[in-house]
């Protein structure tokens, strides 16, 4: 589609912005966590589907869905007792299409051990002593990147659920104030520390993701909108502007300072957009529009290594020819362009 033809330029800051991941989460039944006996009993019931990390990779069909297994399809492998493997409760889902005679769909994640594929295993006779390992090789697995954009929105969210909460376990198998053990409680949604009995709950990192515009004083075609190069990315690569939220600091400040620190322009209004869950391994991403006051860039040639300032027509043109390559419709980076241009963009 040519630029001024069907292309909305009018952008409606109370409209949702399209988000990839988390768009329809199942309801995580908080209160069920805590159930004596939860994941074996789950595991017992029809409805139950049960999703495969290993890591960090999900498990998938051999026509590249994300599977979704019965609990019987993972029989053998202990269903409480420890850290090997790891089960995880992901939530319920009522509806028309649940998998339970009682109309409810409950959702598990089993994060096998990083070697459960070290041990050959014949797959054709499999071997009942070693589940784990039969497991990791009876399924294909694919990064989150790769296959959220093949999932439903329920997929996504169930998805992006399990691979951050077996990413914040990986890491916290001790406790960062004493380097004692910690154990896994709450069907995977605490650790407690052994030694001091303190809990420990998963922890998320904000980030703010930021749409830097400027112009449009005479029309919406003539608004511009900033995109830079990372230093470790491929050539042609351009994106919008992030960086981490600091200590005490709040969202505004941050994409303001960020901005400042990366392409050296400064920013006035500041309007929210929409968030995306990232779990590589553990960040929130608050999407922001952000008006410039200046226009002369200065890369910091750290995080920047070039910043442009693109009109609607140029980024199309500049798209379509290749000569800039934009983020995939995984991100809410390209959510954050695609909202601004007015349309959706070639390529990704």
């Amino acid at each position: 589609m040519a630029y001024g033809r069907g292309v909305s330029t009018e952008r409606d800051l109370s409209r949702p912005l399209p988000q990839p991941l988390d768009a329809a989460p199942v309801d995580r039944a908080a209160h069920r966590r805590t159930e004596p006996g939860l994941v074996p009993g789950l595991l017992r019931e029809p409805g139950t589907r049960v999703l495969l990390v290993h890591r960090g990779r999900l498990a998938t069909t051999g026509e590249g869905a994300l599977a979704l297994v019965p609990g019987a399809a993972v029989d053998g492998v202990p269903a409480e007792g420890g850290e090997r493997p790891r089960w995880l409760f992901l939530g319920e889902d009522a509806g028309p299409d649940a998998a339970g005679p009682d109309g409810t769909t409950s959702y598990l994640a089993l994060v096998l051990p990083d070697d459960a594929d070290a041990e050959e295993v014949d797959i054709e006779g499999v071997d009942p002593a070693d589940p784990l390992a039969v497991l990791s090789r009876t399924y294909a697995w694919s990064g989150l990147r790769e296959l959220v954009t093949r999932l439903d929105p329920a997929g996504a969210a169930l998805a992006t659920e399990a691979v951050a909460l077996a990413a914040w376990h990986a890491v916290h198998e001790r406790c960062p104030r004493c380097g004692e053990p910690t154990t896994l409680e709450s069907a995977g949604w605490t650790r407690r520390c052994v030694a001091q009995g303190n809990e420990l709950y998963p922890r998320t990192d904000p980030a703010v993701i930021m749409a830097v515009v400027h112009g449009g004083d005479g029309g919406p075609q003539d608004e511009r909108l900033l995109l830079g190069h990372a230093a470790h990315w491929p050539e042609r690569r351009f994106s919008t502007l992030a960086g981490y939220v600091e200590p005490g600091e709040s969202l505004e400040h941050a994409v303001r300072r960020e901005v400042r620190e990366e392409a050296g322009v400064e920013i006035g209004e500041v309007s929210y957009r929409g968030s995306q869950p990232w779990p590589y391994p553990a960040s929130l991403m608050l999407g922001f529009v952000a008006r410039a006051t200046t226009t002369a860039l200065q890369v910091d040639g750290v995080e920047l290594t070039d910043a442009r300032w693109f009109t609607r027509a140029e980024l199309e043109r500049d798209v379509r020819s290749g000569e800039v390559l934009l983020p995939g419709r995984a991100s809410i980076a390209r959510a954050l362009v695609e909202d601004w241009f007015g349309s959706r963009l070639p390529g990704a």
